[in-house]
């Protein structure tokens, strides 16, 4: 991939809703070429998506998320590409990792309520053959997510202790 490509891919990591123009003043790239990469990288899958970051507490919507450490057990005819791709196509899987340690997969999970969550579990990821057993954590809260603080900064009330 070349470096105007790369430079151009940075700059949507960060912000996505800038204008081909706007990315061409920062870059010195002519608006036409940024519009002509954009589109190949588009069309060739590495930009697969732009997305908005939510505070969805600050919106007043409630929704669990649960992120599920899973252990599998290999067989000849199922690999670990095989478990996933089945695990990953249940709406309410937000995100499947191939992770090391004790555990093979960890899960993020979306739903309504911590009972809708535990239902999933039970039903649908405990259900597979090839899973051996589950560990379920409850995300309370989110502190950042994708690089964007989900706090405002506040200021420390408490106490200067001067020994």
């Amino acid at each position: 991939m070349d470096e105007k490509a790369l430079e151009i891919l940075k700059i949507l990591e960060g912000n996505s809703k800038l204008t081909p123009s706007e990315i061409s003043e920062m870059t010195g790239i002519l608006r036409e070429d940024v519009e002509d990469i954009i589109k190949k990288l588009e069309d060739d899958g590495i930009i697969l998506k732009y997305k908005t970051i939510v505070d969805w507490e600050k919106a007043g919507v409630e929704e669990v998320y649960a992120i599920i450490d899973v252990r599998v057990s290999l067989t000849r005819e199922k690999g670990y590409d095989d478990i996933a791709k089945r695990i990953a196509k249940f709406p309410e899987v937000h995100a499947i990792r191939l992770v090391s340690g004790e555990y093979d997969f960890q899960v993020v999970v979306k739903g309504k309520t911590l009972k809708d969550v535990a239902f999933f579990v039970a039903e649908k990821i405990s259900t597979i053959p090839e899973v051996r057993d589950t560990v379920t954590h409850f995300v309370l809260r989110t502190y950042k997510e994708e690089g964007v603080l989900l706090f405002a900064d506040e200021e420390d009330r408490r106490l200067a202790i001067v020994p």
